[in-house]
């Protein structure tokens, strides 16, 4: 069992940056893909990025490429995702959400939400023009 507790959102300005984290519950946690996911009102959820168990592989959407960040802390139990040069289609509420993956299937498993086993409760984010 994991659990997630996200936190780190809140109001920013195009252009600006902030950083989100999830805190993870569990020994297992360096066992676990983790992966970020946002939905925006009237929108489904949408995959961003995620980071393999050790945090050497990393896959990203194509509409944040360039302009965030995921990476993680196992010592910590912490995933993080680092979002610079925020425009306001960049808001919705940000999911962080875990799930275990042989290698093989990193790529093409993770940006699809029903491999995830685990899920936090979301953060806002609210990007102003």
């Amino acid at each position: 069992q994991v659990q997630l507790v996200e936190s780190g959102g809140g109001l920013a300005q195009a252009g600006g940056s902030l950083r989100l984290s999830c805190a993870a519950s569990g020994r297992t946690f360096s066992s676990y893909a983790m992966g970020w996911f946002r939905q925006a009102p009237g929108k489904e959820r949408e995959f961003v990025a995620a980071i393999n168990w050790s945090g050497s592989s990393t896959y990203y959407a194509d509409s944040v490429k360039g302009r965030f960040t995921i990476s993680r802390d196992n010592a910590e139990n912490t995933v993080y995702l680092q979002m610079n040069s925020l425009k306001p289609e960049d808001t919705a509420v940000y999911y962080c959400a875990a799930y275990q993956v042989v290698p093989a299937y990193f790529f093409s498993r993770s940006a699809e939400a029903r491999w995830y086993d685990y899920w936090g409760q979301g953060t806002q984010v609210t990007v102003s023009s």
